[in-house]
């Protein structure tokens, strides 16, 4: 049996980005935060989680992302070890002492394990996690300056008859494997189709299209984001039409721009749909003014949480 050198056991181990995790009742480095092979948030996806990112040590619209979570945990039959003001705190907490300004604090609540290895779900032992990280983006400062190009993928997604996409959860296949499609194509990201054809969901993102300054998103069979609500009560706000309705492909290739929600960015420009110009090819001036407005409330004590 061939022993592996220092430097070669070295190189095998595990990096973990800076950050603080949460678990079994302590908080630890992220390095000590594990799960069972045998958690059924690992072998099923059964489990729900949500994000809420923290920007120059201010949480984002906190409550409107412990809302949905909590949803969610009720929705899966799921049980959490103690209540709202206790989750709150405990993210607060993770952010606090990641000692990162902007960060990106996850909370998870996975269906856990039977003590006796019983398939019946009731027996499970549900299984709270919670960490902070570095805030990550869900295009890079090159596509965001530029726009997206995003493909119109051919994988239908998963449709809400099989899924409720209004629970945040980790069945991500068909997402995936459009966003190999995707690449292949030459784009950067991938939306999705549902059943009918129409335009669904991208991975971590939510669609909008604007015509004739009023704006549309998709209206069922997506996850019903922060960031999305967060811009149809912009949008209020600056007088804009705006409505959630079925979009088709054509219509958001035919529309004056594009872009997509999500709390790893916030509002970011499409310019081009399958490597055809939306518009002039360049992010349009709804789509920017948008933008600048959400960076804007990151700052508001309304919109906003402390992490001190």
């Amino acid at each position: 049996m061939n022993t592996p050198s220092p430097e070669q056991a070295a190189s095998r181990e595990e990096t973990f980005p800076p950050g603080t995790a949460y678990m079994d009742g302590r908080f630890c480095p992220l390095s000590e935060a594990k799960i069972s092979i045998l958690d059924w948030g690992f072998l099923r996806s059964d489990a729900t989680y949500d994000v809420v990112h923290v920007w120059r040590r201010r949480f984002f619209r906190l409550e409107a992302h412990l809302d949905r979570f909590l949803s969610s945990v009720d929705k899966l039959r799921l049980r959490l070890p103690f209540g709202r003001e206790g989750l709150r705190d405990i993210l607060i907490e993770c952010a606090r002492r990641s000692g990162l300004d902007d960060a990106y604090v996850e909370m998870v609540c996975t269906r856990g394990r039977s003590p006796t290895f019983s398939r019946d779900p009731r027996d499970a032992v549900n299984r709270f996690i919670a960490f902070a990280i570095p805030f990550g983006w869900v295009a890079d400062e090159d596509q965001r300056r530029r726009g997206l190009n995003l493909a119109i993928g051919t994988v239908t997604r998963i449709p809400p008859q099989s899924v409720d996409p209004t629970i945040k959860n980790y069945h991500s296949l068909d997402l995936v494997s459009g966003m190999f499609e995707a690449y292949e194509r030459g784009a950067d990201n991938v939306v999705l189709v549902n059943t009918r054809g129409d335009i669904a969901e991208g991975p971590g993102f939510n669609v909008f299209a604007v015509k004739d300054g009023a704006l549309t998103t998709p209206e069922g069979g997506v996850l019903q984001g922060i960031t999305r609500q967060t811009a149809l009560e912009l949008a209020a706000e600056l007088a804009l039409p705006a409505a959630e309705a079925p979009l088709s492909a054509d219509a958001l290739r035919g529309a004056d721009e594009v872009f997509i929600t999500s709390t790893a960015g916030g509002i970011m420009a499409v310019t081009r749909i399958d490597g055809a110009a939306i518009g002039d090819g360049r992010p349009g001036p709804v789509t920017e003014r948008l933008t600048e407005l959400y960076w804007e409330k990151h700052s508001d004590p309304a919109w906003t949480t402390p992490v001190e």
